[in-house]
């Protein structure tokens, strides 16, 4: 089967653009099946950097097709402004398509994502206040603008109407905010409309045509297993599934068109915003620091110091069956290239009994001890190799020790932020 399904194993940021981007060389599309604008992408190609939110990672590739699929939703302004942004970089975005069944992100929906993590408090989510959850709270409530409703006119219209008198009694009354202007975002949204139009169609049938004349189709998920809305650390999770499940619905390909599965692992862990993080380091040695500015951990979207801390390996091993992973893309080796010694996390204890799974309570997670694992530092550059066989013995035991407590075998290796600085043991396509 000539399709690749691309997701973070982790809580996001394991350097999913560049996996994708890499492998987009050989495919005919990239398609996104899940989150919006909440999703950052950095990717390098020639040592120019492009950071994406919203377009799929294939973008720098003329000949490929991009499809933002139906599971995703679409934040017009943002959407616009990445494209001309890449035009002005000489990336002219022509075969973009988007889903005319994705959901529209209004401008409501940023301001209750504010008003509702303020009100939370100290047990804020943690979200980018990019209106994303309110965005797929109106989805399922069945309430929500889908892209076909932006490209007509009165059905907008209608619609906006009716959400907006609803949005503007919970934020005036509730949470004693300003109220919108129907007009102001009825002008600014057909503005958007005009100019998306000539990307929006039925992406059901782009997929279906990709299969049945056989090309290679790239999924590309944003977030990551343990954001999932399902799978993962709720509530301090995204609002959409990022898993592998996700890449069907959220694209309107049939599962049986589902191929191979690649879950992206950075080699070390990391986490933005509240929730639970069993292998976080406090920096009592500064070790966490080192690898947040070597790694330059940093959200994309919002800036945020990532969280840091050692690799937990049992999170890998629950991805891995969660997600049928067919092999594992390690990232970021070369951040670890001067730490004097390592640790892993292969398993978890409560109350001094070994745990075969992840607790799904919160509470009892906060109480876990991590079973650690002690590696030798390799101290040696990494980046510039090529070959697995090439990488430091140390490095080798280190990965080596990842497949194995994760039950899958690795098939890439990043040692570096460009494409060349990627080292391939299985070619999925």
């Amino acid at each position: 089967m000539s399709s690749v399904v691309v997701l973070g194993a982790q809580w996001g940021d394991e350097g999913k653009g560049k996996i994708v981007d890499y492998l987009a060389q050989k495919a005919d599309a990239v398609v996104r099946y899940s989150g919006g604008s909440n999703a950052g992408h950095t990717v390098v190609a020639n040592d120019v950097s492009y950071k994406l939110r919203l377009l799929p990672s294939g973008v720098l590739f003329e000949d490929k097709i991009n499809v933002l699929g139906n599971g995703v939703v679409i934040n017009p302004g943002v959407v616009l402004d990445e494209i001309e942004g890449m035009k002005a970089k000489g990336i002219p975005c022509k075969n973009l398509v988007i889903s005319d069944r994705a959901h529209v992100v209004l401008p409501y929906h940023q301001r209750l994502d504010e008003l509702q993590e303020a009100a939370l408090g100290a047990k804020k989510i943690g979200t980018t206040k990019g209106g994303i959850g309110p965005c797929y709270m109106d989805k399922v409530a069945r309430v929500g603008i889908r892209m076909c409703d932006l490209m007509e006119l009165d059905t907008f219209a209608a619609k906006l109407e009716a959400n907006l008198r609803a949005k503007n009694e919970i934020i005036t009354k509730i949470y004693g905010g300003e109220p919108f202007e129907y007009i102001k975002i009825l002008k600014e949204y057909l503005n958007y409309s005009e100019r998306l139009r000539p990307y929006v169609e039925d992406t059901f049938v782009v997929m279906d045509e990709l299969f049945r004349a056989k090309k290679k189709v790239l999924f590309e998920g944003a977030q990551a297993t343990f954001l999932d809305i399902d799978h993962g650390t709720y509530p301090y999770v995204t609002s959409s599934n990022p898993t592998a499940g996700n890449a069907a619905t959220g694209s309107g390909a049939g599962p049986r068109n589902i191929g191979h599965v690649i879950g992206v692992v950075k080699a070390y862990t990391t986490r933005v915003g509240e929730g639970p993080f069993v292998t976080e380091l406090f920096d009592t040695d500064g070790l966490g620091m080192k690898i947040r500015e070597r790694g330059h951990e940093y959200g994309t979207v919002t800036g945020r110091p990532r969280r840091c801390g050692w690799l937990d390996a049992l999170m890998v091993h629950y991805s891995a069956r969660l997600n049928s992973l067919s092999s594992l893309a390690i990232t970021r080796l070369d951040i670890l290239d001067k730490m004097p010694y390592l640790k892993m996390c292969v398993g978890y204890k409560l109350d001094g009994k070994l745990l075969k799974r992840i607790p799904a309570s919160l509470k009892t997670l906060a109480r876990v001890e991590p079973i650690y694992e002690e590696f030798d530092g390799w101290m040696e550059d990494t980046s510039g190799i090529r070959k697995y066989k090439d990488l430091p013995l140390a490095a080798r035991r280190y990965l080596d020790r990842i497949s194995q407590v994760a039950g899958v075998e690795i098939g890439i290796v990043s040692v570096g932020p460009n494409r060349e600085q990627t080292i391939v043991l299985k070619d999925p396509f």
